[in-house]
């Protein structure tokens, strides 16, 4: 019949195309049946549902392939439902504040009496007596670990609260990872505060009550070691010559001259200082105390200070001037049992070490302790936990990362590393793994200290 319209060729060609037709139209027919088979027929079988649930798949396929769309959605969604108790998935923009909230129990906490003077707690005459009675009966606490080698608790701290900035807590780790490592290749126990224990002796003065209560639940330390936070140390090989101590309590950086005869307030620092745990030491604790309560008793106490002690600025009593004032105006109760160190830095000023720290890596090597490798650097006037420094904050971030690094090196050192500098908190290799690494020699014995060998007898 086509024959008759067309022209035989034209009619191949017609069939061809019916042919193509029908074969695209069964691959169609085929396809349909699998979509079906596959996306499932909808819940009424209908072709609509079919359509329907085609569109959700695809829909789903493209936002596997776009998840930073699929994130930015979900970041939108949830900044529209803010309101929802969840909340937002932001740090940063959180209110800390909505949960740092002081808990009100409804009881009222112990008023000390105001026409009172103020105590770290209720008076002890007997210490001595109590703790080593304690010690007999605890042979397996002994308040020494070897020959001359008394068991020693670090304490130090920080406020209950984050840091007013953002970098300040960060610092607080690194300076509490500086204190572990010393006191980890010295045997030396640690204690961190984050606790408040007396309300009335905030700021400067927060370290009494707690050195107090140490010093009573732990009779087998024999020397508390007190240490700001602001401070790192800077030679880890650095041994405290404990055997010269033997006579005294309490051990503080500062000089004689300064403080007995100029009563110059900067003649000693108390932001390190070691403390021996007897009688004496709480008694010359509750002769401290009683300027820091705050409020009025801190700032009377404070003009008098600026009136007695040279060149004290005007401004509340400080732990550090008041213990100038008592050893200087009585040195014949307290002075014989005080020594004042100036051999080496228990207390290192950082303005006057951290630029010279290539010099000392040159020159000198860890051990010393003095003006050439320093045992402590102290970031007095820093403040990096708070809204101000008395320096200006890039150089003083700059220098604690320095000092920080500085003294990490030599723990560093041990494992075959090293920072890049003393600026990078990078760290490079300074030696090949080999097949013997017992062979690797510890050249400042820090890794095994002959002390931590040392057995303690049993009874």
């Amino acid at each position: 019949m086509l024959d008759r319209v067309f022209s035989p060729r034209r009619a191949r060609r017609f069939q061809r195309l019916l042919r193509n037709g029908k074969l695209t139209l069964l691959c169609l027919v085929l396809t349909v049946i699998v979509l079906r088979a596959n996306l499932g027929a909808g819940k009424f079988g209908t072709p609509e549902k079919d359509l329907d649930e085609i569109r959700e798949t695809f829909s789903y396929i493209r936002r596997r392939a776009e998840p930073r769309r699929v994130l930015e959605e979900a970041k939108t969604e949830q900044k529209s439902g803010s309101s929802t108790e969840s909340g937002s998935n932001s740090y940063a923009e959180f209110d800390i504040t909505k949960i740092l909230k002081d808990e009100d129990d409804g009881v009222e906490e112990f008023k000390r009496d105001p026409s009172q003077p103020y105590s770290l707690g209720p008076k002890i005459s007997d210490w001595d007596q109590q703790r080593a009675e304690w010690l007999q009966r605890n042979p397996r606490f002994p308040n020494f670990i070897a020959e001359n080698k008394p068991r020693v608790l670090l304490v130090t701290g920080s406020s209950p609260k984050p840091c007013e900035n953002p970098v300040g807590d960060h610092y607080l780790l690194k300076s509490i990872k500086n204190k572990i490592d010393y006191c980890r290749v010295h045997g030396i126990e640690i204690f961190y505060n984050m606790a408040l224990l007396d309300a009335e002796m905030a700021g400067f003065w927060a370290k009494l009550p707690l050195i107090r209560k140490l010093l009573l639940s732990h009779p087998e330390v024999e020397f508390l070691w007190w240490m700001d936070s602001d401070a790192m140390f800077t030679d880890m090989a650095f041994e405290v010559p404990w055997e010269r101590y033997k006579d005294h309590n309490f051990v503080m950086h500062g000089w004689n001259e300064m403080v007995y005869d100029q009563k110059n307030w900067i003649g000693l620092n108390t932001g390190s200082f070691l403390l021996r745990n007897c009688q004496w030491s709480l008694d010359i604790l509750d002769t401290w105390a009683p300027m820091g309560p705050k409020g009025k008793v801190r700032d009377e106490a404070g003009k008098l200070l600026t009136r007695e002690l040279k060149g004290r600025p005007v401004f509340e009593a400080d732990d550090q001037s008041a213990m100038v004032y008592i050893l200087a105006t009585q040195r014949e109760k307290w002075g014989d049992k005080v020594y004042l160190e100036n051999a080496y830095y228990l207390h290192g000023y950082w303005g006057i070490l951290v630029d010279r720290y290539e010099e000392m890596i040159e020159n000198y090597h860890p051990g010393l302790g003095d003006h050439r490798w320093p045992l402590v650097t102290h970031f007095v006037g820093c403040k990096p936990c708070g809204k101000f420094g008395d320096y200006p904050v890039e150089r003083c971030l700059k220098q604690m990362d320095r000092a920080f690094n500085f003294g990490d090196n030599q723990i560093l050192q041990m494992y075959g590393f090293t920072h890049k500098s003393l600026a990078s908190r990078r760290v490079r290799r300074t030696r090949n793994e080999t097949s013997n690494p017992l062979e690797v020699r510890d050249e400042l014995g820090l890794l095994h200290p002959a002390f931590k060998a040392v057995k303690v007898s049993s009874p």
